[in-house]
């Protein structure tokens, strides 16, 4: 199995950008499924964005509009792009591969924090 290593995380103000990276340590193009996780203090994991197995994205309401997932295969990193972050999307943020929406490993996450 892959490990995982996300960067990429800081603090940042309303309405800035982040792009936080997921460094895999093996190759990644065979991993279709790949996505991102966030965990809000005090508050269950959350889905935010992935690659589907057919090469497709899903991104989360919340999110939608402003987030972009995207991948470099030669470089094995997985990215997600984040434009006009809101305090609410302070947390820490996980990248993960899957199947399905089965998790078969996650990264050790990178802390977000947006201040108003």
């Amino acid at each position: 199995q892959v490990q995982l290593v996300e960067s990429g995380g800081g603090l940042v103000q309303a309405g800035g950008s982040l792009r936080l990276s997921c460094a895999a340590s093996g190759s990644i193009a065979s991993i279709s499924a790949m996505g991102w996780f966030r965990q809000a203090p005090g508050k269950q994991r959350e889905f935010v964005a992935r690659f589907t197995s057919d090469g497709g994205t899903n991104y989360a309401d919340s999110v939608k509009g402003r987030f972009t997932i995207s991948r470099d295969n030669a470089k094995n990193t997985l990215y997600l792009q984040m434009d006009s972050l809101k305090s609410e999307d302070t947390g820490v943020y996980y990248c993960a591969t899957m199947v399905q929406w089965t998790i078969q490993v996650w990264g050790q996450g990178t802390r977000v924090t947006v201040s108003s």
